[in-house]
């Protein structure tokens, strides 16, 4: 099952008495357990293309399936405990709670989902040691470097065992190192947890490491290349159909 489908999507925005189209008719499908990137210029329609495959935006025309469900179908507080179940978010300003450690901000999705405390403990101690912070467990964002608090920020996304990961730019506010470090770590999540990671991102870092790639222009996706078998789609052909051609 393709952890996202989406069928037809359009989205347009509502400033004042002007309305700015930011998806137009989007098919697309992202592969299970693979690295998935959304690239494009400022304005293109990457960010509002994640919003809409994260469920934080409807579209107003066509079919969002995420994890096998039709969005539509869910009324906003079964979509909130949607996301919560099924998706893990990562954030280029990294959004930790500064009043919490990185043990209690990897932690607090569990308590949200109501995880015994025994499971909690053990989940929590499994990622602060995959992701290297064991010893920074009782230390506050402040107390952590940029590359420390994307990696807190990496565990609490998979704290909760979603099937798709959704990174917005999650290497913007850090040096050319430590994201190529924070690369490499979320590559090694995704296949030890076997979960499908997309992202929003300008990285070439984060472009070479793709599986899949969709490069979104006006709304509109210009160009689909899945890199790891050397299929591609054109734009003018049906963006669920491949075509095989030579690496």
């Amino acid at each position: 099952m393709h952890p996202v489908v989406l069928k037809h999507v359009s989205k347009t925005y509502q400033l004042g008495s002007i309305a700015v189209p930011a998806l137009i008719d989007i098919s697309l499908e992202i592969r299970p357990n693979c690295f998935t990137v959304i690239s494009g210029a400022s304005g293109s329609g990457k960010t509002s293309l994640l919003n809409v495959i994260g469920c934080i935006d409807r579209p107003d025309q066509g079919q969002v399936i995420v994890a096998g469900h039709d969005i539509a179908s869910m009324n906003e507080d079964a979509l909130s405990d949607f996301r919560a179940k099924t998706l893990g978010f990562i954030f280029q300003n990294f959004n930790l709670l500064p009043v919490l450690t990185a043990y209690e901000n990897i932690e607090y999705p569990l308590l949200l989902s109501n995880i015994p405390a025994a499971a909690r403990k053990e989940r929590v101690r499994a990622l602060l040691d995959a992701v290297g912070l064991s010893d920074r467990a009782q230390n506050r964002p402040g107390q952590l470097s940029g590359g420390q608090r994307q990696r807190v920020a990496i565990a609490r996304a998979l704290a909760g065992s979603p099937s798709l990961v959704l990174a917005d730019e999650p290497t913007a506010n850090l040096d050319s190192q430590t994201g190529a470090s924070i690369i490499a770590l979320m590559r090694k999540m995704q296949r030890e947890h076997q979960v499908a990671f997309v992202f929003s991102s300008h990285d070439p870092q984060i472009q070479a490491e793709a599986d899949d790639a969709f490069t979104i222009r006006d709304g509109k996706i210009s160009h689909t290349a899945t890199l790891n078998n050397s299929r591609t789609i054109t734009p003018n052909s049906d963006p669920l159909a491949t075509q095989e051609v030579n690496a």
